[in-house]
């Protein structure tokens, strides 16, 4: 990137987003930035309200806004306010008329894969042309596909444009968890740095840093990084998750960490596909009867 292009001026905020500092999104003073990169500030700081769950606050600023861009965030909103079909809808119109908007890509590609529309998100985000973040989110749903090939495709594409940039580590971190080996430790590495600096630290990337740890098998380190976060965030639901992980896996009692994660995210990934797996364990045992 041109340090001196007027998309450089965005680094700082789009890194603090990336590196789950909300706080500092929505804190950026955005009155130096040219005025082409005015809206692409306001959508982050959007999203990063979105982020810490001010989730009606967003959908009132938006609502009605005839900018492309500022459509997609409140698809997002929607989505976040249970409203799936009339998100979805927004999306589908904004990618008959403004496909090839960054922001429509990104966000369009966040709630069609959301709504469980994935190949529509994969065909939405690969008209980005150098859109990391959309790279990302390529990435991203390769991986929830178990598709860890054209993960690591993805990714290692984008290390030939991106070269050194953060969420080109990030990404490439996200398949070295999945891929092993070698890369554990290496993905390690990029949320340590993340997570123990205080300038970058934030919560998520403390979860981030005490996955890698739960990989590496280091579970009282993972478990000292995850009490952080909690304690930072104690209504983090990915953080209560981990430590319910951590739990199972080190043979506690996971009861009282459940209650507390269906408290602050009845919905959660974690908790759905434990009740999908459960409800299709009770359904293949009533096939058998016991035999005397």
């Amino acid at each position: 990137m041109d340090p001196y292009s007027t998309e450089s001026e965005l680094i700082n905020i789009q890194n603090h987003f990336y590196q789950g500092q909300y706080d500092a999104v929505i804190d950026y003073d955005t009155s130096t930035l040219s005025p082409e990169n005015q809206t692409a500030a306001q959508v982050l700081i959007l999203r990063a309200k979105l982020g810490i769950g001010a989730v009606d606050e967003v959908a009132a600023e938006v609502k009605g806004a005839a900018e492309p861009e500022l459509a997609a965030v409140g698809a997002l909103a929607a989505y976040e306010l249970g409203q799936t079909e009339a998100a979805v809808g927004v999306v589908e119109k904004l990618v008959e008329s403004s496909s090839d908007n960054p922001v429509v890509q990104v966000l369009g590609g966040i709630v069609l894969q959301r709504a469980g529309k994935s190949e529509d998100a994969l065909s939405l985000l690969s008209k980005h042309e150098g859109n990391l973040e959309a790279a990302a989110s390529i990435v991203q749903i390769h991986l929830a596909q178990n598709r860890n090939d054209l993960a690591l495709k993805e990714v290692t594409s984008a290390r030939r444009w991106a070269q050194d940039s953060l969420l080109v580590n990030l990404a490439e971190s996200w398949v070295g968890l999945r891929l092993g080996g070698e890369r554990y430790q290496q993905a390690f590495y990029v949320f340590e740095e993340l997570a123990q600096a205080p300038s970058t630290s934030s919560t998520r990337s403390l979860v981030s840093q005490a996955v890698a740890e739960l990989h590496l098998g280091r579970t009282e380190e993972a478990e000292s990084a995850l009490e952080q976060a909690v304690k930072s965030n104690p209504k983090y639901a990915d953080a209560i998750a981990n430590l319910l992980v951590l739990a199972i896996v080190s043979g506690k009692d996971p009861k009282e960490i459940t209650e507390k994660l269906v408290q602050a995210d009845p919905k959660h990934s974690f908790l759905t596909d434990l009740q999908e797996k459960s409800d299709l364990f009770d359904k293949a045992a009533s096939k058998y009867s016991a035999k005397a």
